[in-house]
């Protein structure tokens, strides 16, 4: 049987029920799934473990001192040295309002070396953007993402600072 053109099946619903729709959102109980008040789902989690079983991100950013390999879906490396604050602030700024308003309709992920550190900060800025005063957002990562989420004083001086 050969297929005519228009024979294609059209691109279904998101079903969340089901693990391996391409379609499907995030879990919001899958490990490294921070859930902000809005609704959106982004993952967190460190390049040194394995991928998480499951649907792949639609978009990630990855937060490194260099280049990251290439990712079989669209991504975008942010110079974030281990340790440290981002090397370009308002370039920083301009990456995470991105993938902000994607996670409203896509599986983005965040991710750096161990998942923490850096990870953890980027994630307490999204949940800035989302509403979390700035003043509470490492407390809110902590609490729903990884209790080691943003390690360092200049880490957490950063969200603290960093605003809608």
């Amino acid at each position: 049987m050969t297929s005519q053109p228009g024979d294609a099946t059209p691109p279904q619903p998101r079903d969340p029920h089901h693990p391996h729709d391409p379609y499907a959102p995030w879990d919001p109980t899958a490990p490294g799934i921070l859930s902000l008040p809005s609704g959106r789902l982004v993952r967190g989690r460190g390049l040194r473990h394995p991928l998480p079983a499951g649907p792949v991100p639609e978009y990630g950013v990855y937060l490194l001192g260099r280049q990251p390999a290439a990712q079989p879906w669209e991504f975008r490396w942010l110079r974030w040295p281990d340790f440290r604050l981002p090397a370009d602030r308002e370039e920083a700024r301009a990456v995470l309002v991105d993938v902000w308003e994607r996670a409203a309709h896509s599986r983005v992920e965040v991710a750096c070396g161990g998942g923490r550190g850096r990870t953890g900060t980027a994630l307490a800025c999204l949940a800035v953007l989302d509403g979390v005063p700035a003043a509470e957002a490492v407390d809110h990562v902590r609490r729903h993402y990884d209790r080691h989420a943003v390690e360092t004083p200049w880490q957490r001086r950063y969200v603290r600072r960093f605003t809608r």
